[in-house]
C-alpha cells in the first residue's frame, strides 16, 4: 500500500471537514466583505491579494459564512493558521477590541 504525503493526508482530511457543514458566503457578500475592510483585517494591507480567512477556523467548527469570512492577506492568513482570532490577536500584540468592534459594525451593515 502506497504512503500518502502528509499534505495529501490534511487535503483529504479538509475535504471531509468543509463538505460535513454548509457553506453559505456568497460571491457577492466577498466582494462586500473586501470593500468595507479596504484591505486585510488584521493588518490593515491593501496592496496584498486577499483571502478568505475564517475566524473560527473550519477545523474547529466553523464555516464560510458573513460573519465568519474577514479578508486577509496571504502572510495573516498563514500565520494565524487553525488558531482562533483573538488567541492569535494577542500573540501578535494586535488591537483585540478594535478589530472586533469593526467586524460586529461590518457585519451589521451587510446583513
Amino acid at each position: 500500500m502506497p504512503t500518502r504525503s502528509r499534505a495529501a493526508t490534511y487535503a483529504r482530511r479538509r475535504k471531509r471537514r468543509m463538505a460535513k457543514v454548509d457553506h453559505d458566503l456568497t460571491d457577492e457578500q466577498w466582494d462586500s466583505l473586501k470593500n468595507a475592510w479596504g484591505g486585510c483585517a488584521y493588518c490593515g494591507a491593501s496592496d496584498a491579494a486577499l483571502q478568505k480567512d475564517c475566524m473560527l477556523p473550519i477545523s474547529r467548527g466553523g464555516r464560510y459564512t458573513a460573519t465568519n469570512v474577514v479578508p486577509a492577506c496571504g502572510s495573516c492568513n498563514a500565520s494565524k493558521c487553525n488558531i482562533e482570532v483573538t488567541t492569535w490577536m494577542r500573540r501578535k500584540k494586535l488591537d483585540e477590541r478594535t478589530f472586533l468592534v469593526r467586524q460586529a459594525q461590518i457585519a451589521a451593515e451587510l446583513d
